[in-house]
Order: C-alpha cells, then structure tokens, then sequence
C-alpha cells in the first residue's frame, strides 16, 4: 500500500483491493453453497437441517468476525504511522482475543445448543443432524477466527491478493470433503448434512495453516514477527480491539439477526411467499458482497491515511468508497430488475414463485442502492475508529425503523410482504444518510487536513 497523489491513482488503488477481497466473500460464499447443494442431493431433511444450522452460526459468525476485524483499521492507523511494532503486538492481541472468544463460543454451544434446538419443534432427524452439523462446525471456530485476525493484518498492509490465493487453493479441498463425508465415498464415513460441517472445520485448518505459513515467512509480513512474544500479554491493548470492534460486531450482529427475524415473521404467508423472498434475498445477498468489498478496502485506506495524517486523502477514499459503491449498486439493480424473470427462474420452475420472485426483484434497486451508502459511510467511519454513534444509529435504523415500519406496511396495509422490502429499504436509507452526515462531522471538525491549512 503506497501513498497516492490523484484521483486516477486513488481509484486503482481501491480496485486493487477491492477485486481480491470480492473473490475472496465469493470464495467464502462457495463453501456455504457447496454445504447447502450437496446436502440437499443427499435428502431434504440433510438440507433443512444445515439451513437451520447456518441461519443459527450465521449471526454469531458475522457478529464475532466484526469484533475481530478491528485489527484491521487499528493495524492500518499504525502502519500508516510508521509504529510496525505496534502493529505486530495488535496482531498478537487480536490472536489472544481469537482463542478467548473461540473458547467462550464452545462452551456456551455445550449448554445451550441442544435446548435451543429444542425450542425450534423441529422433526427428529432434522434436529439430530442440525446438531450434529454444529459440533462439526465447532471444530473449526479456532482456526477462523485465527484467519479473520491474521486476514485483517495483511489487508492492512494493502496485500488482498495474498487472502484471495489462499481462499482459491482451498476450494477444492472443501469441495472433495463436502463430496466424501456427506455421501460416504472412497472408504470416509457417510454423515450427511453432520459431514458438511466437518468438511468445512478441516478447511479452516487449512486455510489457517496456510496463512500462519505465509505471515512467518513471507514479506513484509515476517518483518513484522507477529508470532514472536506471544508472552508479552495487555489488556490494555485487548481493550482498544474490543473498543472499536465490539461496536462494528455488534452493528453487524443486529443487521444479520434483522433480516433473520423478518424470515421468522413471513412465515406466516404461504409458501410460495416464503419461498420468492428466500429467493429474491438470496440474489441480494449475494450482489451486496460487492460493497461489503468496498467497504473493507475502504476502511484500511481511509485508517492507513489518518494514521498517516494525510487526512485529505482519508476523506477522498472515503467518499470514492461511497460514491463506487452507489454507482456499481445502480448498475447491477438496474440489470436485475430488467432480467429479473430470467434471473427468478434459477432459483424455481413454478411459474407463481418466480413471478412473485420478479416482483421482489423490482425493490432491488433502491434496497441496494441504500445498503451501498450505510455500508461503506460506516466502513469510512471505522477507518477513523469512530465506531460507537455508528453502532447506535444503526441499531436505531435496523430495530427502529426497518424492523417497525416493515411490520407495520406487511400487516396492516395491502401490501403484504412487499412490505417488508420497502421497510427495510427505508431504514437501511435512514441509515446511510445518518452515517453520512456523522462521517461529513467528523472529517470537518476532528479530522482537519494540517497540511492544507499550512499551505494556506
């Protein structure tokens, strides 16, 4: 990562991030959908059951990750002030954090996995298998989360490609161990939907092993000997991570667990309903990993520039981020809601479904358009470490707004289920515009370009 000059430079260097990042979520993604595929192939109860699995991990994981992630802007504010120590004793502590939260997870999953299983009323075997998909989950908790430290320092140092190659080699091997622990082949035990969840704890240790290496022996990265002085333990500097990181952990835990209790409340509505939603979220899920992309880069851009004190060039990234991430949402809204019967009919082959697929669709555009501005105007902000009114505005659109307004147009108006589309649209808005005007606070009143008023 190197300090840039021009618009034109700034602009290559954000897509020289972003790119590896966005193969990096679709490589991330692929495990989740090789899960869900080949579990399906193998009976619908195995399919339910890892669905149900997921939709329980999927919050707790993206919650954690978030506090975990912090490493990365804190790491970036350091490298770009010149302290690589301070960098490599961040890393350190945010390894320490890794193993503490890893433990924790584990040993609440003992206690209350099976009664919140339980409470579900689900069929016996859907419940047996969800559980056993979760114990074999678990057995990869500490190497991810190892992964997402390790992963948040070399995006500090502005080397993506690195995670990106890493993510790519594994993908086989995860795709091999989906194929011989879920169905049995070549002599490995069958386990169904449960093997989904081993195949992917064994690619975590890969992953995790594979980057462990490149970090101890790679440049710049073993410069900075981030495994050396695993002694030399702070809670001070515990505490900083978890200052900025529970916040971002938290912000992302609550929009999760929004759009998991909006799936809870369709239940209501019939199944093809329930089924043209599933449908319609899971093309926007997976278009948003390209601001969540932007977003990334952008928070280590922006830091790596304050630590630096080039706090011009903070709040052009910052604004670029936006300004791309608004423009690429545009582009790709547009396409969906002009393809969306073709884009509907490979997620079904029943006519009602992807009609009312199409429908949803046709939200797409100003959802996405509104989840691009709050997700990169909070990525801004985080590359200033100013995390915790983020967290409270947010939490305030997600539960507030979204959540409440959502409810009320599906239930009480004529709109039915497109009324939560146009809930969580407005609140997602309501969120990008406060994290806007707090980044637009932010960089005129705390974070003034010294040098510009010099020259002046």
């Amino acid at each position: 990562m190197n300090q840039t000059f021009t618009l034109k430079e700034k602009t290559k260097q954000i897509f020289i991030m972003i790119i590896p990042i966005l193969i990096t979520q679709l490589g991330m993604f692929s495990m989740v959908f090789f899960n869900t595929i080949m579990s399906g192939k193998y009976n619908s109860a195995d399919l339910a059951a890892v669905a149900i699995g997921s939709s329980i991990w999927s919050p707790i994981f993206t919650g954690i990750s978030g506090i975990l992630l912090a490493v990365s802007p804190i790491a970036a504010q350091r490298f770009g002030e010149k302290r690589s120590s301070e960098v490599a004793s961040v890393v350190r502590h945010g390894l320490y954090l890794s193993f503490l939260i890893a433990v924790a997870i584990i040993v609440l999953g003992i206690f209350f996995l099976d009664p919140l299983l339980g409470k579900m009323n689900l069929p016996i075997e859907v419940h047996e298998t969800a559980f056993d998909y979760l114990v074999g989950l678990s057995f990869g908790i500490l190497p991810l989360f190892v992964f997402n430290v390790l992963r948040s320092f070399i995006y500090a140092l502005g080397k993506t490609s690195i995670v990106m190659y890493i993510l790519l080699l594994s993908l086989p091997f995860n795709f091999f161990l989906n194929y011989v622990l879920i169905f049995g082949n070549w002599g490995f035990p069958e386990l169904g939907g449960a093997g989904a969840g081993y195949a992917t704890s064994f690619t975590y240790w890969v992953i995790t092993g594979m980057t462990i290496f490149i970090v101890k022996k790679q440049e710049p990265f073993s410069s900075f000997s981030v495994f050396e002085n695993l002694k030399q333990f702070s809670w001070q500097e515990c505490k900083e991570i978890l200052k900025i990181g529970v916040p971002m952990g938290l912000s992302t835990f609550f929009e999760t667990s929004m759009f998991a209790v909006v799936t809870i409340l369709l239940s209501k509505f019939n199944v093809t309903t329930i089924a043209a939603y599933q449908s319609a979220l899971n093309i926007v899920s997976f278009l948003y990993m390209i601001p969540i992309s932007i977003s990334m880069a952008q928070t280590v851009l922006v830091g790596y520039e304050v630590g630096a004190r080039r706090y011009k060039d903070a709040k052009t990234y910052s604004w670029l981020g936006i300004y791309l991430a608004i423009l690429i949402a545009i582009i790709t809204g547009v396409f969906v809601v002009l393809f969306r019967y073709q884009v509907a009919g490979f997620y079904s082959n029943e006519l009602e479904v992807i009609n009312l697929t199409a429908h949803f669709l046709i939200f797409a555009l100003f959802f996405q358009i509104s989840d691009a501005i709050q997700v990169t105007a909070q990525a801004a902000l985080r590359g200033y470490k100013d995390v915790n009114l983020a967290f409270i505005m947010t939490l305030i659109a997600y539960w507030l707004i979204c959540l409440p307004l959502g409810y009320g147009l599906a239930n009480f108006t004529d709109l039915g289920a497109t009324g939560y589309w146009l809930g969580l649209t407005a609140g997602l808005l309501a969120a990008g515009i406060a994290l806007s005007w707090r980044l637009i606070y932010i960089q005129k009143s705390k974070f003034i370009d010294t040098q510009n008023l010099k020259a002046v």
